[in-house]
């Protein structure tokens, strides 16, 4: 199948917020979409399971990455937002059958304890899926090359 044809992988992601207003950021542990050490960092994100919608799936997603289970809504972005992935590494990443993904992406605002955040063990049995994390100003906050357009989108929408 050509690229072109492939379809975009249903995703979400999030801009989670602490009190003093910085962004959660993790470093990846590993994946073919790390093209170099700079671009490791990025916020939660993931796919949508079937039958899912999209806020249910961003709030799964980031318990799922990081244990955190306490966060207000602060919004989301009206439109999905898409990035392709470099050709490079389509046949790596997702089995070969996306091009990318197309992402509603959401801003919340973390509510809990900081040992509520749990990265090395995640929800107790998900298997870590960030080596480490930090927080960030907006303006610092590290996203893969290719999703930049996405970043900047949803940084310029949940702004508080």
């Amino acid at each position: 199948m050509k690229f072109e044809d492939l379809p975009y992988r249903p995703g979400v992601g999030v801009m989670l917020f602490n009190r003093d207003g910085l962004v959660f950021i993790g470093r990846r542990l590993e994946g073919p979409e790390h093209v170099d050490l700079t671009h490791s960092w990025q916020m939660p994100q993931g796919g949508i399971d079937p039958g899912e919608e999209p806020w249910p799936a961003a709030v799964r997603e980031l318990q799922e990455e990081t244990n955190i289970r306490s966060v207000e809504r602060i919004g989301e972005i009206a439109d999905w937002l898409k990035y392709d992935i470099p050709r490079e590494i389509v046949g790596q990443a997702w089995q070969g059958k996306y091009r990318g993904q197309t992402q509603k992406w959401f801003a919340m605002r973390f509510t809990g304890p900081e040992s509520e955040i749990d990265v090395a063990q995640p929800d107790g049995a998900m298997e870590a899926e960030f080596a480490d994390r930090a927080v960030s100003a907006l303006q610092r906050a590290g996203l893969n090359a290719w999703r930049n357009p996405v970043g900047h989108i949803a940084v310029g929408a949940h702004r508080t």
